[in-house]
């Protein structure tokens, strides 16, 4: 996996909700973009998803702390698939944009 080292094209943000540690991830330029397929519609909101600028190993580390993520785009979601984070299955398509959800129990 290539590590981009310059960063700035994967956001994160992180919540912290009681014991939960929620990442949301995606890359830079889906922010503010209304993605929709079929009866399915996803808001890329800045105000759930613009966090830091970050590089794909800061991903991973971000990652390794979620208990619940929510990943939208093609270098967000390949990032975490390259690091068995999630599973190719679980991956959908809205408007042709990769998406895919982690809970880890």
């Amino acid at each position: 996996m290539r590590d981009n080292q310059e960063g700035g094209d994967i956001y994160i943000k992180r919540y912290d909700i009681g014991h939960e540690v929620i990442v949301a991830v995606c890359d830079v330029e889906l922010i503010g973009k209304r993605l929709e397929e079929d009866e399915l519609t996803l808001m890329v909101s800045e105000s759930f998803y613009k966090g830091e600028a970050v590089t794909e190993s800061e991903v991973v580390a971000s990652l390794r702390q979620a208990t619940i993520a929510n990943l939208v785009g093609e270098k967000a979601v390949r990032c975490a698939l390259a690091n068995s984070f999630i599973e190719e299955a679980n991956v959908i398509f809205i408007g042709g944009v990769p998406h895919a959800q982690m809970v880890r129990i």
